[in-house]
């Protein structure tokens, strides 16, 4: 009888739990807001299922019209294609627990939106 509750143990101990809140997972948060902004409408257009999102108390209401001051950093449709694709697999990432991986992926995600109007 002994047996059974330390199995127990021993199982509950092993088994994958889900991840907390995250470093990472607020990041992913903050740019997928960033990317249902005005400005990454204005750029790569309103996808089928997705609407602007509105509220944020810091965000902008209207794109900026002003140019970046790095003009390396303009965004462009595929670029902002390619940073969504990026934010799903920092999710998974995330999920799994691979913090290291997920906070890479961000960045190289925040590189490819860059300057958003």
């Amino acid at each position: 009888m002994r047996f059974i509750p330390t199995f127990s143990v021993v199982i509950l101990a092993l088994a994958p739990l889900p991840a907390f809140a995250s470093s990472c997972a607020e990041q992913i948060g903050t740019i997928e807001r960033r990317l249902d902004s005005a400005g990454a409408i204005e750029v790569a257009g309103l996808r089928d299922g997705h609407s602007l999102r509105t509220g944020s108390p810091r965000g902008l209401t209207t794109a900026r019209l002003d140019p970046p001051s790095d003009p390396d950093t303009v965004s462009t449709p595929d670029n902002i294609a390619i940073a969504r694709t990026l934010i799903i697999r920092a999710t998974d990432e995330d999920r799994h627990g691979d913090k290291r991986a997920c906070e890479n992926t961000m960045s190289e995600a925040k590189g490819m939106i860059g300057a958003l109007p």
